[in-house]
């Protein structure tokens, strides 16, 4: 009789391991640029757990090294490559969680920092039903650039100079400076923009505030996750359509539900992709909500001078 409650108590302990799999939307408690980042988690509970994480370190999707559960705390560790000039390998990064309610309660410091750590928390990605199929409709087309002035947009870091100005009907950074978040927000669209880059020029276009599609300069190099016209660090395009740095460039982009379609200089080379989860953009970590649209401008020079977006509706 005394072996069953020992039985039952190893079951739900186990259980409660398995309570951490799936996908995981981050909302995390960063300034002064607000963040999300996601993670997905399999086979926790067996001996051969494994993880993607976006983004523990470089922008990128990451391969969590370490994935431990201990007395219901979940501990993940990131060993980060060493690209720099100094010797030796760089601290680990460790991020561990409590499950509360079904959400997930966490928390984030690198190995030996004197800092207190980045509290975040964790909810499960929602199942987005909309298709991309016949039965959506164009509303009217909404000119999110006046070309004249700001108007709409506002700066993504809070009291930081927004060194974006606009003359000939084109809107220009000067970085380093902050990215720009539009002031509407919007769930299924199509969107047409017209941009051009210069020589190395590294910026990004951002749906919903959260995914966000490469502007980049590759010219005549494979595609690949990073290169133009990517869903970043995640789907890289059929093709590369990039023309030189210095010549106007368009997207067309098409998003409903998860599904993504991008037409870039008149070649399509994401055809209604499916969008796991978030990129390293996203500053919004509610996916089952509208969200605003996002240009990069903190890495390098980028120009704009249309950004017309089509509401698709039933």
């Amino acid at each position: 009789m005394r072996i069953i409650p020992v039985i039952l108590f190893s079951i739900a302990a186990f259980a409660a391991d398995k309570d951490f799999n799936g996908r995981w939307d981050i909302s995390a408690n960063t300034k002064p640029r607000p963040r999300a980042w996601w993670m997905e988690l399999k086979d926790v509970g067996t001996p051969n757990p494994s993880g993607k994480f976006v983004s523990a370190y470089a922008g990128d999707m990451n391969n969590i090294d370490s994935i431990s559960v201990d007395k219901g705390e979940l501990k993940l560790i990131f060993k980060r490559p060493n690209r720099g000039k100094k010797p030796g390998a760089l601290p680990d990064m460790i991020y561990t969680a409590h499950l509360v309610k079904g959400k997930l309660v966490g928390s984030f410091m690198i190995d030996g920092q004197k800092t207190p750590p980045i509290e975040w928390t964790g909810v499960r990605a929602p199942v987005i039903k909309d298709k991309d199929d016949r039965s959506w409709k164009e509303g009217t087309p909404i000119q999110l650039f006046n070309g004249k002035d700001l108007s709409g947009w506002k700066g993504l870091v809070p009291e930081a100079e927004v060194k974006w100005t606009v003359s000939d009907g084109i809107l220009r950074n000067a970085p380093p400076t902050t990215d720009i978040v539009s002031e509407q927000s919007f769930w299924n669209f199509k969107l047409h923009t017209d941009f051009r880059i210069v020589e190395k020029s590294n910026s990004g276009i951002g749906l919903r505030g959260r995914y966000e599609i490469q502007i980049f300069d590759d010219f005549g190099k494979p595609p690949g996750t990073h290169g133009a016209a990517a869903l970043y660090a995640r789907i890289a395009p059929s093709v590369n359509a990039s023309k030189p740095a210095g010549e106007w460039q368009s997207y067309d982009i098409r998003l409903v539900g998860r599904t993504l379609t991008v037409v870039h200089n008149g070649t399509k080379v994401l055809d209604k992709v499916e969008i796991e989860g978030l990129t390293a953009i996203a500053i919004n970590s509610d996916e089952a909500k509208p969200g605003p649209f996002i240009v990069q401008g903190d890495h390098s020079n980028v120009e704009i001078k249309s950004f017309v977006v089509t509401p698709l509706t039933k």
